[in-house]
Order: C-alpha cells, then sequence, then structure tokens
C-alpha cells in the first residue's frame, strides 16, 4: 500500500468494550442478558466475536447511539423567549 491509502483501525487500535462495559456505558439501562438477547437476533449495537470473547467496538456503539438519536423541535415557549 502507498502512503495514501487510508486503512480504518486494526484490532489493537481500536477500542473494544465487553457486554459488562457496554451495560455500564448505558448505565444499567440495557443489561447483558439483553445484549445477549439482541445478539442471538441479530439486532443492538455491532460486536466482534473470537472465541467465546464477545466485543463490542467503540465506534460502532457511537455510531447506534447516532442512529438512536431522537431529535425534539423546539418548543413554542422556547421561540418566543429568543
Amino acid at each position: 500500500m502507498s502512503e495514501g491509502d487510508v486503512k480504518g483501525p486494526t484490532m489493537t487500535e481500536q477500542k473494544y468494550l465487553t457486554a459488562d462495559e457496554v451495560s455500564e456505558r448505558y448505565r444499567g439501562e440495557i443489561s447483558v442478558g439483553t445484549l445477549r438477547n439482541w445478539r442471538a437476533m441479530r439486532v443492538g449495537p455491532g460486536f466482534v466475536k473470537i472465541g467465546k470473547a464477545v466485543l463490542y467496538p467503540v465506534d460502532a456503539l457511537d455510531t447506534w447511539d447516532e442512529k438512536n438519536l431522537v431529535t425534539c423541535r423546539a418548543s413554542r415557549n422556547a421561540l418566543l423567549t429568543e
């Protein structure tokens, strides 16, 4: 590859979280059991499975967060006070 080629982060460069850490990231609102069920149904955030280890790339979690972001329109009162 030439110097101009762009590659994504390698396994050692990218940050990964375990299911327990993902549950902590979402303050326990998503349990380890829910993550397990979602993996079986192929829904929820993307993951990597290496042997028995299940890891969630932080970049995939960030993307999943953005995809599930709910945007609200400004309330009438907020528009009147500007």
